[in-house]
């Protein structure tokens, strides 16, 4: 993950720069972070878990959202402008639906770890959707073909839920019911 600039920004700058680049930007507290271009592989395991989602939440009251898709996170209490765009984020409060954004806490984020934005994910994005009380958090490692899923417990802090390795069937616990097979999904 590399930072567009390193040093802080007006959120007006920064909607300037995304103007004026086809670069996924995303915006937290004045720092501006560039994505880089997902993989082959990345792109494989996102539309394969876009598509089941797709099918699983038909006819239920959430929805979700593939990236390039801005999420404005806004919660009550927690000041500051942070607009991130998840590889998939899970929506249920229809509300915070805008044009071109959410606005709001999504459910369920999705993020697809790249070689050069792991820590971004792993750290930054983590404990901002643990602050921000995302209930449930997908890190999926291509490189290792693993998915790992963190639920909020009862204090607000990320527990781990679950861990999977190349081989068996990860369970989502906000989404009863959904299930994904690691070898369909590396495959």
């Amino acid at each position: 993950m590399a930072l567009a600039h390193n040093i802080p920004v007006s959120y007006e700058e920064y909607s300037n720069l995304r103007e004026n680049t086809e670069d996924i930007l995303e915006y937290i507290d004045g720092i501006v972070y560039m994505s880089p271009s997902p993989s082959t592989k990345h792109q494989r395991i996102s539309g394969r878990l876009n598509a089941r989602l797709i099918i699983f939440l038909e006819g239920k009251v959430c929805e979700v959202f593939q990236a390039p898709y801005d999420i404005e996170l806004k919660r009550d209490g927690i000041e500051g402008k942070k607009l991130v765009i998840p590889d998939l984020s899970i929506v249920c409060d229809k509300n915070g639906i805008m044009d071109n954004r959410f606005v709001g806490v999504p459910e369920m984020v999705i993020e697809i770890l790249s070689p050069s934005n792991q820590g971004h994910d792993l750290v930054t994005k983590f404990n901002l959707y643990m602050k921000y009380g995302v209930k449930e958090y997908w890190i999926v490692n291509p490189m290792k073909d693993a998915v790992t899923i963190y639920t909020l417990n009862q204090d607000g802090l990320y527990e781990q839920a679950d861990i999977k390795v190349s081989k068996g069937i990860i369970e989502s616990v906000f989404l009863e019911g959904f299930k994904v097979d690691l070898e369909y999904l590396f495959s």
